[in-house]
């Protein structure tokens, strides 16, 4: 066993600040929520999970319905695509519904001294992220299963490559001032 002895005060002022710092990391996982919360946001506006992969495309069914709530989404004649309903099409994207509530209902809380929560109060978040299959009941507004098919899950929250490097980067950084004399 080895035994080390400060004795140089600005030394132990160091050591103490340092060990305050990771005693009470607050700060640190306050700035790593706005980051995971930032990070999840965008992760709508690519499409993508934190593993980079793509999400689902929106079902025919999804875009149907969506059309349907707009009127000149059809012609008369025939009901194909107006140029309208095409246009609404190309720009539909996958849990991008008419309001948008999800890609913003996105925050963090911190719980005790070292837990961190990033989700969304969005009652239908869960059944996007995980997964849903037809017939699960409870899953609706009224409690009914879901009539119309299975929705893929499309992960939009967790941590990326790069939130892990820039975490690891706060980390640092966080340690590092805590450790200036």
């Amino acid at each position: 066993m080895i035994t080390v002895e400060i004795t140089d005060q600005e030394a132990r002022k160091a050591f103490a600040s340092l060990i305050a710092s990771a005693e009470n990391p607050r700060q640190l996982i306050a700035q790593i929520g706005e980051l995971l919360v930032d990070s999840t946001k965008q992760r709508f506006a690519t499409s993508t999970a934190p593993d980079g992969s793509r999400w689902a495309e929106n079902s025919d069914i999804t875009l149907l319905g969506y059309l349907n709530q707009y009127k000149g989404s059809f012609s008369k004649k025939g009901g194909g695509l107006t140029q309208k309903g095409a246009k609404r099409l190309g720009g539909k994207k996958p849990l991008i519904g008419e309001s948008g509530a999800l890609s913003t209902m996105i925050a963090y809380k911190i719980e005790g001294v070292g837990t961190l929560i990033v989700g969304s109060p969005m009652e239908y978040a869960g059944a996007q992220q995980f997964g849903m299959k037809k017939g699960y009941a409870g899953s609706t507004k009224r409690g009914a299963p879901i009539p119309w098919g299975d929705i893929p899950a499309r992960e939009f929250l967790g941590l990326s490559g790069q939130d892990e490097v820039t975490i690891l980067e706060l980390s640092s950084d966080f340690l590092g001032q805590s450790f200036r004399p």
